[in-house]
């Protein structure tokens, strides 16, 4: 499924993520092949001493410009071209069937690397340089030199990029340098946002199409809030839980990921009712305060949070039912900082779990 609707001028964070695995893979694939070209080439071919066995700093340099432009090319196909084509493929499948594209793109780079080196470096005839790679390329040692460190780099690229990807943006970073290995304190926005309706919806739809339903669902809404860098903590059935550092900033970047849902979810209206029947509403709930974040598990890791204001923010998005608001807030989440937002204070509210009221407001998407 693809965004037909710019999310706002410029780069969407979505777009900018997917430049910086392009250029990440284009560095990391020039660097590999220099260093496998300079520390691990055969010197023998079925066919007699390959040019390459000569690399001279002009060599090297004509040898880097060419893959780098090359994998970013090959990078940007992976990434915005083949994860997309094969997303509803069994993984297994998924990487083989890129694996084989990206592997014919290496070739052809190969060709151009042969080619230019040996009319550039070596000053060969036109069709000297065509004969020169063509009696290398039928050699079972230079494919097989040519081909498997970069069929090993294509499956650890983008097992990479899945692993990744399983986690929030940030998140595995933080796993990586182990910043969450002793518990921290930190004052957080904690937001609870899911569907409206989720009930009825299931019972007129079957369960795989309501799942398919969900995950649209989700998809759209996770976009406006990755847009506005919030932190996804987890998924649960049709309910998203979000947080972000509590500052005047990410406060109004809060509010701004709940209108860019909304906006993205009308905008894409037809394309429910027309698969669904349903156009989806979401409500949510937001509290701030501090949290407990830190690393848990052993076989699978992850960064959770605990404390109170998890807790109260769930409870507040429950409080929407009972007030029928698309948007209820604490006084916490707003104390001290001005926001462009109608407000509507709904008193100090005894939450259902909760020994002390508490002051909510409303706000008007």
């Amino acid at each position: 499924m693809k965004i037909v609707h710019q999310i706002k001028s410029g780069f969407s964070f979505i777009g900018k993520y997917h430049f910086r695995w392009v250029l990440f893979i284009a560095i990391s694939w020039t660097v590999f092949d220099l260093t496998w070209n300079r520390f691990f080439h055969f010197s023998i071919t079925s066919k007699g001493e390959t040019p390459f066995l000569f690399m001279s700093t002009g060599a090297t340099l004509l040898r880097g410009a060419i893959v780098f432009f090359m994998s970013s090319l090959m990078a940007f196909l992976l990434i915005f071209k083949l994860k997309q084509a094969f997303r509803d493929m069994a993984l297994l499948v998924s990487l083989l069937l890129k694996t084989s594209i990206l592997l014919i793109a290496s070739l052809f780079m190969n060709f151009l690397l042969h080619f230019s080196y040996s009319i550039f470096i070596l000053h060969f005839t036109f069709l000297d340089g065509l004969k020169n790679f063509f009696d290398d390329a039928t050699s079972a040692i230079w494919l097989l030199h040519h081909s498997l460190g970069w069929v090993v780099l294509f499956l650890i690229t983008q097992l990479v990029i899945e692993f990744y990807e399983k986690y929030s943006p940030g998140v595995f970073w933080d796993i990586l340098i182990g910043r969450y290995i002793r518990p921290k304190v930190e004052k957080r926005i904690v937001m609870f946002l899911d569907l409206i309706d989720s009930t009825p919806i299931a019972e007129q739809l079957h369960s795989k199409k309501y799942f398919s339903f969900i995950r649209d669902f989700i998809y759209f809404a996770s976009i406006a809030l990755l847009e506005y860098n919030g932190r996804i903590y987890q998924y649960v059935g049709d309910e998203i839980v979000v947080s972000w550092l509590y500052t005047p900033q990410n406060i109004l970047k809060c509010l701004d990921a709940l209108r860019l849902s909304n906006r993205l979810l009308l905008r894409n209206s037809n394309y429910f009712r027309q698969r669904y029947g349903f156009v989806p509403q979401f409500k949510s709930g937001i509290h701030a305060g501090e949290v407990t974040v830190g690393e848990i598990g052993i076989i699978k890791k992850d960064i959770a949070m605990s404390g109170d204001v998890i807790n109260t923010a769930a409870r507040i998005r429950d409080y929407c039912n009972e007030v029928g608001k698309k948007c209820v807030t604490s006084k916490e989440f707003l104390y001290n900082v001005n926001i462009p937002w109608q407000t509507e204070s709904l008193g100090a509210i005894n939450l259902k779990g909760k020994s002390e009221s508490i002051e909510l407001f409303a706000l008007i998407i």
